[in-house]
């Protein structure tokens, strides 16, 4: 592993990332390393009982956790949720009434998550079932795969709560990561060793360098979904049950054979097979790299990242985490030194377009959104583009613009790729996909679907005027409420006086009525708030107040 270290030391200097700790598991015998700091402001080490924070990573454990409650009989896998949590419901009374597990474990259930704010306190899940009530489909139930970062699998906790009687997290300690045998292995951030944990970064530019994020860690809300923290070698430990028919290093039969089956072998299609993998298992990434079956999933938690690859064929898995990040382009150059090590494949790299493809760009052109994210597609000189606005709070966290704009190259009827000038950016692959009259339905990137939207109503532009009486709260609100805006609306600024005290939001939405009901249910305690229907084609400058 020297030369690897070596390399891995080497990349990590042309990315920037302070530090990634390596854990390869090769039939049974764990190898891990660490490289780089894991705090830059104190320059200490990095070390492979580092604890990092594993985002998504996180589903995978939950899902092997859930199937523990399958095999025992007390929860099946295709009945209705509604046989566990009898109040449940959603917008849509057939989705309430037929969602099963099954399509939360495999991102097919399509409910919006509109789950509003459901705090920080121990009845965080029950909470959000409860505040979903009213959330609408962004699909049909079943219809095609869209990535749920935090709903589907809190869902599924706050099933296993009710089935088991204890909360999600000690269900997670006492009835997973005790039996196998971690101590390093933790659900909440409380319970991390603050003097093993990994601190971190944002790398917003190459000559900047890393930069201490400002959010340190994700709401309690994607607990099930992405606040796993634990180290390189204990993530291998996930791999080792899944690999060995359900049993731990240490022995324990965490889950049966015919469990693993299932969460290995029960799979939906991909609408973009390129990115990650052509299918999704349940709480698992199904990846073919040149004919041969590798399981994945990959996580990030605002300021660190986590890769995790199984190779049953080679009987190998890989762990990666890091302190900043995610890079695509970072994973690939350091897994394929590692899998060359080994003799195993080599990960397959994004296809080319196919310049001989005539397609009628018409049929691909028009707005996708889900709440708070909004692509537009057009064509521009015979070339489609795709231009991405990036909710204000998020251009200014990442230090970008907050439109920016990518050609489409077509890989095939419904496939593209998407590069990039910027360096900061790897280029990837979006999929535009099931036509209906013509056009396009569904657009897919970075596992999220974005329906095709309706314009009409989103047309009212207004300015929100705020006076802060509580900063922290203020802003820790509109970072939830960016993330439930209707469909059709769309948030187009937001910024703060230079001593924090005021905010102008502009959000456009059907009304001036409508935008003000959306931003007094989230704001309210913690501001004043002023409103005005701005007229956009003669602004030039913000009302006073």
């Amino acid at each position: 592993m020297t030369r690897i270290r070596a390399r891995v030391s080497e990349l990590l200097a042309e990315y920037r990332i302070p530090s990634a700790v390596i854990g390869v598991l090769n039939d049974g015998e764990v190898t891990d390393f660490a490289v780089g700091v894991k705090d830059v402001s104190t320059r200490e080490a990095a070390t492979t009982d580092t604890v990092y924070q594993c985002g998504s990573v996180s589903k995978t454990w939950t899902a092997l956790a859930f199937m523990r409650f399958v095999d025992e009989g007390g929860v099946s896998l295709d009945e209705p949720v509604r046989t566990y949590l009898p109040g449940f419901r959603v917008a849509d009374p057939g989705v309430s009434a037929r969602v099963t597990p099954r399509h939360l474990l495999n991102h097919t259930a399509g409910i919006e998550e509109s789950y509003g704010d459901p705090g920080e306190g121990d009845d965080v899940y029950e909470r959000m079932v409860e505040n979903i009530a009213g959330a609408r489909q962004v699909h049909p139930l079943g219809h095609t795969h869209g990535y749920s970062p935090a709903l589907g699998y809190a869902i599924l906790a706050r099933v296993m709560e009710v089935i088991d009687g204890r909360r999600w997290d000690d269900i997670m300690k006492e009835r997973l990561f005790d039996p196998l045998g971690l101590t390093s292995t933790s659900s909440r951030r409380e319970h991390v060793d603050r003097s093993r944990a990994a601190t971190g970064y944002l790398v917003r530019s190459l000559e900047e360098g890393p930069v201490l994020s400002p959010l340190g860690h994700l709401p309690r809300s994607f607990g099930p979904g992405g606040n796993v923290s634990t180290t390189a070698g204990e993530l291998l430990t996930l791999a080792h049950v899944l690999l060995n028919e359900g049993t731990a290093p240490n022995g324990t039969g965490i889950v049966s054979p015919g469990a693993v089956r299932e969460m290995t072998e029960s799979r939906v299609p991909v609408p973009d097979p390129y990115t990650f993998g052509p299918e999704w298992a349940l709480g698992l990434i199904v990846c073919d790299w040149h004919g041969q079956t590798v399981y994945a999933h990959d996580g990030s938690a605002v300021s660190q990242s986590a890769r995790l690859r199984i190779l049953p064929e080679s009987n190998i898995a890989i762990s990666m985490l890091t302190n900043a990040g995610p890079r695509d382009g970072f994973y690939r150059k350091v897994f394929n030194e590692i899998l060359a090590d080994l003799g195993a494949v080599a990960i397959p790299g994004l296809p080319e377009p196919d310049p001989d493809l005539a397609l009628d760009l018409s049929r691909y052109e028009g707005s996708y959104e889900r709440p708070g994210t909004r692509y537009e597609v057009a064509a521009e000189h015979g070339r489609l583009r795709l231009r991405f606005t990036l909710n204000p709070m998020e251009a200014r966290l990442l230090d970008r613009p907050e439109q920016l704009d990518h050609e489409l190259l077509p890989i095939s009827e419904t496939h593209f790729l998407m590069p990039s000038e910027d360096p900061m950016e790897d280029p990837q692959t979006v999929a535009i996909y099931d036509f209906e009259n013509g056009a396009a339905q569904y657009l897919h990137i970075n596992c999220r679907v974005n329906p095709r939207t309706d314009e009409e109503g989103a047309t009212v532009h207004v300015t929100a005027v705020s006076t802060i009486s509580d900063s922290e709260g203020f802003w820790d609100s509109l970072k939830k409420a960016y993330g439930l805006l209707p469909p059709g609306a769309r948030w187009t600024l937001a910024v703060a006086s230079t001593d924090g005290s005021r905010a102008v939001n502009v959000i456009v939405h059907d009304s001036i009525d409508g935008v003000r009901s959306f931003f007094e249910d989230h704001t309210g305690p913690f501001a004043t708030t002023e409103y005005f229907e701005a007229d956009v084609a003669n602004a030039v400058g913000l009302p006073s107040a």
